[in-house]
């Protein structure tokens, strides 16, 4: 009888899982404000960035990017997220379904075509000094933490 219950029980839980678990998935997760946004928060980036000598990183990606939800996931895990906001100032930039923000993109020499996220990256006073251009992190969910890491060890101001 136990092994009946257990088995009439399991569609039970796993629809109780479910119905738990996704509000909590990483997609549902709002990172990337609305796309008018984003001009005003580079410029509010930049304000901050010159003011406290760190680098400016834009992120252009979309809420809907489970990719892009996984980068922002690895900036903010413990052994990121001091590095992070010691030397960065992030400004997330929303594109839409790569439909947005496309002169912003092209600006920064950020080719959308290519997937996102995409990063580049300015130093206090708005110079470019990193773009990725091949895509490099648009495949974030097969990376490693420590690939965001090296990224930030790399792009970060000299102290």
């Amino acid at each position: 009888m136990r092994l009946r219950f257990n088995l009439l029980t399991l569609p039970l839980v796993a629809v109780l899982v479910v119905a738990f678990v996704r509000p909590a998935r990483s997609a549902d997760r709002i990172i990337y404000p609305g796309p008018e946004q984003a001009k005003s928060d580079i410029a509010a980036g930049l304000k901050t960035a010159a003011a406290t000598h760190k680098h400016v990183i834009l992120d252009f990606g979309g809420n809907w990017c489970g990719d892009c939800q996984v980068l922002d996931i690895y900036f903010h895990d413990p052994g990121n997220k001091p590095l992070l906001e010691s030397n960065y100032v992030l400004v997330h930039v929303n594109v839409g379904h790569l439909d947005q923000n496309e002169e912003i993109a092209e600006r920064y020499q950020v080719p959308l075509k290519k997937g996102v996220p995409a990063l580049a990256v300015l130093d206090e006073h708005g110079k470019l000094l990193y773009s990725q251009r091949t895509g490099e992190f648009e495949a974030m969910r097969r990376m490693e933490s420590s690939a965001v890491t090296s990224f930030l060890l790399q792009w970060k101001p000299a102290k």
